[in-house]
């Protein structure tokens, strides 16, 4: 954490140094474009007999409840304008018409619609969500060094002010500067009680080390007395050097980064500090609900890893909401088989996936009505108090 003399894992930006990469790894995502119908049935017939009612028609059905998307991302311009001012990670660049955000070695290149808050509510519209939850994605104010703070502002303004101007349909998540804790918990007072935002984006990792350490106890003392949820998202990940062969950092690498992370904040002892913390982990959880029986094993039997709970950690697990961002069903089935459709939420990660896709995978379980209720939007209404 660099304001507080811990080594970054990103070197300071350099003015006299060019930082033009050889080849960008996701140089090949789609530039622009409505997504596309045949794309999402191709993809849905794919995954196999559980989805073909769904798609049997080839015509999307809209949720019948009120829908709420609990993740959803957009990059903010003065943002990439920042960052193409500087030559070291976190940076952006354009190549060949493209904008090209850099986190890390991470090259990603930006899609229009990254960018284009109206074709985020066209896509809403498409798919029948009611509310989204928007945050930014990566990278997040922790990897700015000294302009933390200020970056922190620059982006909850930005998606405060969407939120404002599209009160009926869009609320705010908040990013914290937490390589300065005393400023971000200035910043998250500011964001709830001026602003009206409505939860905390977590990452997974900030610069390399874990929300449970020590010095992140105040954020968790604090949301926990503001009510709001905190929600973890992947960041660049730790295994990044282990999953960038084969281009597996966004499918294995984001997943392991959540996976650490909650496993972490499990074992710390942190969900028995804070019992009042309402605590989300997107993608179904990440790993962590196929592997915690190994967990508990581990703690309960084997010992390792036990000083610091009072029970197993698939008992923590199963308090914790997750979100559905998986685009196989027998994953979300596994969740809600989990942790009770009470605490399953809908979700897409638009604009990366579609969101008809995951609202399909919620349909094809066929549910009772009140699960799917719940699901789509009832939870979310409870939790961020909408």
């Amino acid at each position: 954490m660099r304001g507080a003399g811990i080594r970054s894992r990103f070197p300071p930006a350099l003015a006299d140094r060019e930082a033009k990469p050889a080849m960008a790894i996701d140089a090949e995502q789609p530039r622009s474009g409505a997504m596309s119908t045949l794309s999402r049935r191709q993809f849905m017939q794919s995954q196999g007999a559980a989805l073909a009612p769904v798609v049997a028609s080839g015509a999307y059905v809209k949720p019948k409840h009120f829908t709420v998307d609990c993740q959803s991302h957009i990059y903010v311009p003065e943002l990439i304008a920042y960052m193409e001012k500087r030559k070291e990670p976190p940076y952006a660049y354009r190549r060949d018409g493209g904008t090209y955000v850099v986190v890390g070695e991470w090259h990603r290149r930006l899609r229009e619609r990254h960018t284009d808050i109206e074709a985020k509510l066209a896509d809403m519209d498409e798919a029948g969500i009611s509310m989204t939850a928007l945050s930014i994605n990566d990278p997040g104010p922790e990897l700015f060094g000294p302009d933390g703070p200020h970056v922190a502002r620059m982006l909850n303004d930005y998606i405060s002010e969407l939120a404002t101007k599209h009160a009926d349909r869009l609320f705010g998540l908040i990013v914290l500067p937490l390589q300065d804790v005393d400023a971000s918990l200035r910043e998250l007072d500011r964001c709830v009680t001026e602003k009206g935002m409505k939860g905390v984006l977590l990452y997974s990792n900030l610069d390399g080390s874990f929300p449970d350490e020590d010095r992140y106890r105040a954020l968790f003392e604090h949301v926990q007395r503001l009510g709001v949820p905190v929600l973890l998202h992947p960041a660049y990940p730790v295994t990044y050097d282990a999953t960038v062969g084969r281009n597996l950092v966004a499918g294995l690498g984001l997943m392991f980064d959540t996976t650490i992370a909650l496993a972490r904040l499990i074992l710390s002892g942190m969900l028995d500090e804070y019992p009042g913390l309402k605590l989300v982990c997107p993608h179904v959880g990440g790993t962590l609900p196929y592997l915690i029986g190994r967990l508990d094993h581990q703690t309960q039997v084997l010992k390792r890893g036990a000083e610091n709970i009072t029970k197993p950690p698939s008992e923590y697990l199963r308090n914790i909401y997750l979100d559905a961002v998986s685009p196989i069903p027998m994953a979300i089935q596994y969740g809600i088989d989990y942790v009770g459709a009470e605490r399953m939420l809908y979700s897409s990660d638009h604009p990366w996936v579609d969101p008809k896709v995951i609202a399909d995978c919620v349909r094809s379980l066929d549910l009772p009505d009140e699960d799917q209720g719940r699901i789509f939007g009832g939870n979310a209404k409870r939790l961020f108090n909408l």
